[in-house]
């Protein structure tokens, strides 16, 4: 029976939780023994560089560990820069059945770490991973503010406080944005204790398209000193939380302005805006060498569009393929390549709108965003590894790829309509 050969004589396995890590040090002797030892840390700062001097007791040269929520990142912290640190995917290691206590989990990931069994997760530079923090923080605060203007006013079917509703206010059946200038000022005098309906239909911007009777009408409620006092409230929450937003705006563009050329090259794709264009580089990093490639091709979880969740699934058995269901992956860069898909099939006249009508008409809506989400993941990738701009193939790219089965099949139509149809090509101004 042939025997695996051993890629690294000293290596580690960490098994990490919250409070504690478990780590094993095993290493390949010259006798050709196999030599392990197990002990268990606390996760503290002083107890992680007492596990540093334990493994380079033995001149550990590898250590594997499972990407375990964000309990790697003291540790990695601790040991980046004095070994070779690999982080692993729980789901590639957890495959052999009986093996589930902390010292068998350590062991088991040192011994594939020493025979090359395990494959590395990408982790970005610290660089990056501040940028990582700074835009999720954002993204969080976003989804806060929009949750605070939810509950001034009914605009989904969720259950929240429907503040204005409560008090008979249908100011936002009159204003599209009541979070505009004119809204605001209203909605202050409102929790001021302003109730005259003209009073405040005089604090609207001219530009209003609302009449001074619909305002009327809808600033004309049952406003009691609770709602006063409610509505202060979150117009209060709201302000904090847009300064906040401010302040992390602010402190993207001060670091991310090494990279300005990149995020304006990303810029142009269709539906990413600037700030679309700082998550995705957030999240992929300004270097493409650590994606072997930008779509399927390698193995499944190597392309970039599998990391990221972009791809069809692949589960096929006996020839079948039973789901294509796309993959788990990078939730962030997921919703930045949905929310800018649906961004680009409102311009008229570009590729990826003509994409989506024509994957829409045969696979369906969501389907079709998740295409034109690779699709942009796919460009971006090009982009930036090249340092190329972006091209849009124009509306007409799928009718003259397809030129004589688009002629053919429109004749069809026209002729089962009962006309006769004779096609000549149209003269050269």
């Amino acid at each position: 029976m042939e025997t695996m050969e051993v890629l690294h004589r000293c290596v580690s396995g960490l098994d990490v939780h919250k409070k504690t890590v478990v780590a094993c040090r095993r290493r390949l002797l010259d006798s050709g023994k196999v030599e392990k030892e197990v002990k268990t840390f606390a996760t503290t700062t002083a107890a992680l560089l007492s596990l540093l001097e334990w493994l380079g007791e033995w001149r550990v040269s590898h250590v594997a560990m499972e990407s375990t929520g964000v309990y790697w990142k003291p540790i990695w912290n601790i040991l980046e820069g004095h070994m070779e640190l690999l982080l692993v995917n729980a789901r590639h290691i957890k495959t052999v059945p009986g093996r589930k206590t902390d010292v068998k989990d350590c062991e088991w990931i040192a011994q594939l770490m020493q025979y090359g069994l395990l494959r590395a997760s990408f982790v970005p530079s610290p660089e990056v991973r501040q940028w990582r923090d700074l835009t999720r923080h954002r993204t969080k605060l976003s989804d806060q503010h929009t949750a605070v203007v939810n509950r001034l006013h009914k605009v989904t079917s969720g259950v929240g406080l429907t503040l204005l509703e409560d008090a008979n206010i249908k100011l936002s059946t009159v204003i599209s944005d009541i979070m505009g200038v004119s809204g605001r000022r209203m909605l202050r005098a409102l929790a001021d204790g302003e109730s005259d309906p003209i009073a405040l239909s005089a604090m609207g911007d001219k530009r209003l398209k609302a009449t001074p009777e619909e305002l009327h009408a809808s600033l004309l409620g049952q406003v009691q000193e609770h709602h006063r006092f409610m509505l202060s409230t979150l117009l209060d929450q709201i302000d904090f939380l847009e300064q906040q937003m401010t302040r992390l705006d602010e402190r993207i563009e001060v670091q991310m302005r090494p990279f300005e050329e990149a995020i304006s090259r990303l810029d142009t794709i269709d539906g990413v805006d600037r700030w679309g264009a700082q998550c995705l580089l957030a999240e992929l990093g300004p270097d493409m060498a650590q994606y072997p490639s930008a779509d399927q091709g390698q193995p499944q979880g190597h392309a970039l569009s599998s990391w990221a969740g972009m791809s069809p699934g692949n589960d096929e058995s006996a020839g079948k393929r039973r789901s294509g269901k796309t993959p788990k992956g990078n939730k962030w860069i997921r919703r930045t390549l949905t929310q800018s898909a649906w961004a680009a099939t409102k311009r008229k006249g570009g590729y990826l709108s003509a994409q989506y009508r024509q994957l829409a008409a045969r696979r369906g809506k969501k389907r079709a965003i998740v295409a034109l989400g690779h699709t942009i993941l796919v460009a971006a990738y090009h982009m930036l590894k090249d340092g190329v701009d972006y091209h849009d193939l124009g509306s007409d790219y799928f009718d003259q790829r397809r030129r004589t089965r688009t002629m053919q099949h429109l004749v069809d139509r026209l002729e089962r309509l009962g006309y006769e149809v004779k096609l000549e090509p149209k003269q050269a101004a």
